[in-house]
């Protein structure tokens, strides 16, 4: 695996390079762009008519950022994939939301510029290239944390009672309180005020002003909760099991993708395989595979996975993170307990505890969890059943009994038909 260290450095400075070390596949997830804000809250002095395209649109600058993300992996893999688009290299998937759709699209337009016969229209330094996606209510691969899940949402509810997130309600319980007061929130806590540090944050990105009680210490203390509330979605307590559920779905379509590759008898022409997603997204799968540095992913962050092959014909994953568009190469990533880059096989094995088996199954509440509550309730019902019998028994023993006192004698002949 040393012999593939020159090579992958070499790739690094020059692109890709033919030598002892081949690159088989790249894939990619990156968060979308430059957006307006998702929401406001109540007091907002700026409303959704505020922004040219509503809440949740890709800006001008987020479009930018991608093209600018395109360009550097066309300089980053050329010698990889093709001069030119070629279809059979690439593919394309993103979450079904305006925002993460437009930025593949912005990507690709700095990816592939089209040339020579690629170019339809004279003047026109862009082509179409195909994106897919899936209804937002049918996402179960990029889009976290994944909905209907009961037994995440029990360990969210534990989560709640750990002793960290205690002593952090304790400690701004003052400052929510503040903020629910200023934002007319009906409440605010740990895990929803991320949408107040997140409006305010694309309000003053987009050069409007903030209202008197946004002060520098307050966007410095709504920033450390938005932050940590997104640690604990997916991390802090129990975070092999919430990774099952949530990041670990993507990274086992991943690891499904690079084993694909990776099968010495393969033909296959895919170079390429790119996400376009979300914040979360990334998160969730640096959490899966416990890389996260505890921060916000910023706008069209990219993290990478490379597969090479060696001149024995062995496997390695070399992953990195791309989070500021100033620097030239993005930042290593070492899977703990391997080295960079990872044998294949060890990347599997190291990650096989947070890989689901079942999800539908795993996200059921599991019986032992619930053994309490079902006897419980069978006792109740069994004490207000047997209860009922004995009332309806006694209703029945009233009635058979003989009437003491005037009864009318009816003449056994009358008709009473």
């Amino acid at each position: 695996m040393k012999s593939c260290i020159f090579i992958i450095f070499s790739l690094f400075v020059f692109g890709y390079s033919v030598g002892e070390c081949k690159l088989r596949l790249v894939i990619m997830l990156y968060r979308h762009g430059d957006r307006s804000p998702v929401k406001a809250y109540p007091t907002d002095p700026y409303q959704e008519s505020a922004w040219p395209q509503g809440f949740g649109q890709l800006s001008k600058e987020g479009m930018q950022q991608q093209f600018e993300l395109g360009q550097f992996l066309r300089k980053r893999y050329t010698g990889f994939l093709s001069e030119n688009y070629t279809r059979f290299e690439i593919a394309v998937r993103s979450t079904d939301y305006d925002r993460t759709l437009m930025s593949a699209a912005s990507n690709l337009a700095g990816l592939y510029p089209p040339n020579g016969s690629q170019v339809f229209h004279p003047g026109l330094d862009w082509q179409p290239i195909p994106i897919h996606t899936v209804p937002q209510d049918e996402e179960k691969l990029l889009s976290f944390p994944i909905a209907n899940c009961p037994r995440y949402q029990l360990l969210m509810n534990e989560t709640e009672r750990t002793e960290i997130y205690l002593n952090m309600t304790k400690t701004y319980k003052d400052f929510l309180e503040m903020v629910r007061n200023k934002t007319g929130l009906k409440s605010a806590s740990i895990e929803t005020v991320w949408s107040v540090y997140d409006t305010l944050f694309c309000e003053k990105k987009h050069g409007l002003s903030p209202p008197a009680w946004v002060t520098p210490d307050v966007m410095k203390t709504l920033k450390l909760l938005k932050n940590f509330g997104f640690q604990i979605m997916f991390g802090v307590y129990k975070r092999e099991e919430k990774c099952r559920l949530q990041g670990g779905v993507l990274l086992d379509q991943i690891i499904k993708n690079l084993s694909a590759a990776a099968t010495l008898n393969s033909n296959q022409q895919l170079k390429m395989i790119m996400y376009s997603a979300h914040d979360t997204t990334i998160v969730a799968l640096q959490e899966a595979l416990n890389v996260y540095n505890g921060l916000q992913p910023p706008y069209a962050s990219c993290h990478i996975f490379e597969l090479h092959q060696d001149h024995n014909g062995s496997f390695s994953v070399a992953i990195f993170y791309r989070n500021d568009s100033s620097v030239t190469e993005p930042h290593y990533l070492t899977l703990p307990g391997c080295a960079q880059p990872c044998p294949l096989q060890d990347f599997i094995r190291l990650t096989h505890s947070v890989i689901p088996t079942d999800w539908h199954k795993e996200c059921q509440i599991s019986s032992s969890a619930t053994d309490k509550d079902v006897i419980v309730g069978l006792v109740v019902c069994g004490f207000v059943l047997l209860l009922l019998v004995v009332v309806l028994f006694v209703v029945l023993c009233r009635q058979s009994e003989p009437v003491i006192g005037y009864s009318h004698i009816i003449n056994q002949s009358d008709d009473h038909s």
